[in-house]
């Protein structure tokens, strides 16, 4: 059982589906959401149990991201066109279990560090 939750424990989620897409993104939406990398991983929308109210935020037309609008953490990102949720592996309780797969939306990346740790990249 994965086990996560917002900083003040106002939304707390569970899922015993093993999550899939273990990656870092490095996409300006979730730097300036994050203040860095966001590490997520994805389950079925039907897999993810979420209690507490997750506010919403349309990010795009083509996804929006959930936090608590109480602390701020920056919890969920859900597709519009998907039926799979990611979640913030920031708010996992530890141990995951979980290794990083891959580094994604590269191109976006801050030319602040680098990337060294040979995993496959996707721009």
């Amino acid at each position: 059982m994965i086990k996560g939750s917002c900083l003040c424990g106002n939304i707390q989620f569970e899922t015993a589906a093993r999550p899939n897409g273990v990656s870092m993104c490095h996409c300006g939406q979730c730097r300036r959401q994050s203040g860095g990398i966001w590490s997520s991983a994805y389950v079925a929308d039907t897999d993810l149990v979420i209690t507490g109210e997750v506010s919403w935020y349309a990010a795009s037309s083509v996804a929006q991201r959930g936090f608590c609008a109480r602390c701020g953490s920056f919890l969920f990102w859900k597709a519009c066109t998907e039926s799979n949720i990611s979640f913030s592996l920031g708010a996992v309780e530890a141990p995951t279990g979980l290794s990083l797969e891959k580094h994604i939306f590269v191109a976006d990346k801050g030319d602040y560090y680098k990337i060294a740790d040979g995993l496959p990249q996707e721009d």
